[in-house]
Formats: C-alpha cells, sequence, structure tokens
C-alpha cells in the first residue's frame, strides 16, 4: 500500500506520468525536475505558494513555453492532491501565462511547402517531408511507423494506420505519387521493420526528422524556425482552402473535437466586418 507520507518526489512523478505517452513523459518529466530543483528539492507538501510563483518568475523561455510549463507543474500538484500528498492544490492559486496565437506565421504557402520538399537531400528525407504535409502526420506518429501500419489501395494509393495522440488509432489515405515514393525505399524489410531507419537500425528519433525540416527550408530560404508541425498546421490550412470539409479535416488530424480543428479556420480568416466598409483606396 502507497504511504503517501514518505513518497519520493521521483515516486511522485513517476506515478504522475504513468500511461502518459513518451513524449508527454519526457517533456513533462524535464519540467517537473527542474521545478524541484529551484524549490531545493522540497517535498511536494512542503512547497509554498511563493516557491511555485519564484520559480514561475525565474523561466526564461518563451510565452508558450511557460505556458506549458507552468500547466504542466499545475498538472502535478492537482494529481498529488487526489493522491492524497497534499492536502490542499496551491496550484489552482498559480494563473497560466498567456501566449498570442501566433499560428497563422507557422503556416507556409503550397509554393513554400514545395520549395521545402524540393530542398530535401535524399529519397528518404523527401518522404518524410511529404508525409508530414500530405498526412499531416504528428513527429511521434511518423517515427513509430512500421511497414505493417502501410495499406495499398485499388486506386493506386495506400492508406496508412496512425497510432496517435490518447492511444487512438485512426486511417489516413495518401495519393499515388507519395505512396511510389514510400515503397521504393521498402526493399527488403519485413512488415515488422520501422519505415524510417535511424543509423542504429531502429526506427528514426524525432529529433532527426525536426533537423531534416529544418534544414529542407533553410536551403529553401525560407524564414522562421520552420518545424515538422508547420506542415501539419500547413496541410490543414490548405485543405480547408481547398473545400476539404472541416469533420474530414478533424479526423485526418485525430483532434477529439471538432472545436479543435476550428482554429484553423480563425487562423486565415477568407472573411472580416472591416472589408464591408468602404475604403478610400477603392
Amino acid at each position: 500500500m502507497l504511504n503517501t507520507n514518505t513518497i519520493s518526489n521521483t515516486e511522485l512523478i513517476n506515478l504522475w506520468l504513468h500511461g502518459k505517452s513518451a513524449n508527454t513523459i519526457d517533456g513533462y518529466r524535464r519540467y517537473a525536475e527542474r521545478f524541484f530543483i529551484s524549490v531545493g528539492n522540497k517535498p511536494l507538501k512542503d512547497v509554498t505558494l511563493m516557491d511555485f510563483q519564484l520559480w514561475e518568475v525565474s523561466l526564461k523561455s518563451s510565452d508558450n513555453s511557460k505556458r506549458v510549463a507552468v500547466g504542466a507543474i499545475k498538472s502535478l500538484f492537482s494529481f498529488a492532491k487526489e493522491l492524497g500528498v497534499i492536502s490542499s492544490n496551491l496550484g489552482i492559486l498559480v494563473k497560466s501565462p498567456t501566449a498570442k496565437n501566433r499560428l497563422a506565421e507557422r503556416i507556409l504557402t503550397e509554393e513554400e511547402v514545395k520549395n521545402v520538399i524540393n530542398h530535401a537531400t535524399n529519397p528518404r528525407d523527401r518522404v518524410i517531408i511529404r508525409l508530414l504535409y500530405y498526412a499531416a502526420l504528428r513527429v511521434s506518429e511518423l517515427c513509430a511507423l512500421k511497414w505493417r501500419d502501410l495499406k495499398d489501395r485499388k486506386d493506386g494509393g495506400g492508406q496508412i494506420t496512425v497510432f496517435g495522440k490518447g492511444d487512438k488509432t485512426r486511417a489516413v489515405l495518401v495519393g499515388k505519387g507519395i505512396w511510389r515514393e514510400i515503397n521504393d525505399l521498402k526493399d527488403y524489410a519485413g512488415k515488422d521493420d520501422p519505415v524510417f531507419v535511424s543509423g542504429q537500425g531502429g526506427h528514426l528519433h524525432r529529433s532527426m526528422v525536426f533537423l531534416i525540416v529544418k534544414n529542407a527550408a533553410k536551403r529553401a530560404k525560407i524564414e522562421g524556425n520552420v518545424s515538422p508541425h508547420w506542415l501539419r498546421h500547413s496541410h490543414a490550412s490548405h485543405s480547408l482552402d481547398r473545400g476539404a470539409p472541416i469533420h474530414l479535416l478533424q479526423k485526418t488530424l485525430g483532434h477529439s473535437s471538432v472545436a479543435i480543428t476550428e482554429m484553423y479556420l480563425h487562423a486565415k480568416p477568407t472573411d472580416s466586418s472591416g472589408l464591408y466598409l468602404p475604403d478610400d483606396d477603392d
């Protein structure tokens, strides 16, 4: 039986992160460990509101990163309260920082996407960039793909079974061109082999995918810290521009609610009340 009076910070973190995705575990563990170092490695029950606030002030990252970090620690406090490790949840007294919505800045034009794809230096990297865009995959989803997750379709295209966020499974369809390029990479790979292989023979690490996209964008002379998620954002925006139903996009992206998908409608609006007012230049 768990003794909540003697539980260590490390044990608490492990219990809190149990069952979460690998990416969430990696990020949240870093936030929690840095938080405990900041408060002198006190047990959570001895952490004061001032400790929490001083840690928040000490964060030197972007507003969005601060919001994620504070949200993680608030989650830890909520979990500890439910577990009975602490008697009161100080996290509810700390307001998460607000961050400017910069989604529109992270949407490439269709021409820019083509340029990034065309600046890949080898067939594998080209397929990676194309899949991130055409299948709107998250980096973790792309890296986890095995050949058994890929299935031919009668029209010459393919179906990809994606194991996504929250352990949800979805099917994504891709066209003939990219399907041919994917299969050209297979060689003698077996069903349980990774589609994208690292230098050590296992699944390609997500950090390499970030580097592949960043370097291709740099060669294409695109400004900004272009990441794989920019391609997912671009897929969403471009498909809506071309008439894709929002509920279909929701399924492709693997969003739990269409309300989340609707953020792309607001990022690049096609109409605004200001356009109905007279303009001296008209």
